[in-house]
């Protein structure tokens, strides 16, 4: 089934649950960056985040990002997503590929001793908003769920599951990808809210190992059966990127005429790597001398 996101409310408890499923984008994110196992899981990780946080704005425009800087050999990541099921990002290394046991120190040897997460909101209008925490349990689900918390002041259950499974005939790690967020409306029942976390977190697992390749809607379904669920929003999520020639274009006019005139005299050309994409563009120097004269991209 191809990635999806489904959102719904329990209307007696008044519960917002969005659930996304991230696999095939996890699986391009990994190949487009070439990423080993550990930087590829983390990464998925993001996304799948991003889009569920994505899912949460008001505005088809505006965009949400999350970054998270720590000093272990992952470096860091960079993910950002939006209301209309676009999502991207990058891990600063794409090299890293042990995680520890599985439990409590899982993620530890790739994120390291010390580090943070920030959120960056697009509020529309050119207005932004950031907000960060300290890295706490090192590691990303259980550290975004203590900012849903601390930051921004909603109690939040935040669940993924990534469970290797048949792709093209082979096994793949990323073979199943989800991510469950459930969070109170400001009259929800948070008894409610509680009882259903622990019910979701005993079941998840097992959900999504039956019933993930049904579907996005069918696994919501099987997790959350009560009859007052109402199906607010479904739309397909893709990896993909916003950059173009013409952007490359527009930021080498942003440098201004002294510094473009510098990098024309000394490189003859213009060379631009997209981090989220590794899409590589080259703007000869014919092109950056009719911008020196014309003014415009």
């Amino acid at each position: 089934m191809p990635d999806e996101l489904v959102s719904g409310l329990l209307k007696a408890s008044d519960l917002r649950l969005v659930l996304a499923t991230t696999g095939d984008l996890s699986r391009q994110a990994r190949a487009t960056h070439q990423s080993m196992p550990a930087s590829a899981a983390l990464l998925s990780q993001g996304l799948t985040a991003a889009a569920l946080m994505g899912s949460l704005r008001k505005g088809t425009d505006s965009r949400i990002n999350v970054q998270l800087e720590c000093d272990g050999p992952l470096r860091g990541l960079f993910v950002d997503g939006d209301a209309n099921g676009v999502v991207r990002g990058y891990v600063k290394n794409t090299l890293v590929e042990y995680v520890g046991t599985e439990g409590k120190y899982h993620w530890r040897p790739v994120l390291g001793n010390k580090g943070f997460l920030s959120v960056l909101r697009d509020q529309g209008g050119g207005e932004y908003y950031r907000s960060s925490v300290e890295l706490e349990h090192f590691d990303l689900v259980a550290d975004l769920e203590r900012y849903f918390h601390q930051s921004d002041q909603v109690p939040s259950h935040l669940l993924m599951a990534q469970l290797p499974g048949p792709v093209d005939g082979q096994e793949d790690a990323l073979g199943t990808v989800v991510g469950l967020l459930v969070q109170p409306l400001p009259d929800g029942d948070r008894e409610a809210f509680k009882a259903l976390g622990t019910r979701l977190r005993a079941q998840f697992q097992t959900a999504v190992q039956a019933h993930a390749q049904d579907g996005a809607l069918t696994l919501l379904r099987s997790l959350v059966p009560e009859a007052d669920l109402e199906i607010m929003s479904r739309y397909p999520l893709r990896f993909t990127c916003s950059c173009s020639r013409d952007r490359v274009k527009l930021a080498l006019l942003a440098m201004g005429r002294e510094e473009l005139a510098d990098l024309l005299a000394k490189e003859g050309q213009a060379e631009a790597t997209c981090q989220f994409c590794t899409t590589r563009y080259v703007i000869p120097g014919a092109e950056i001398q009719r911008m020196l004269v014309e003014g415009t991209a």
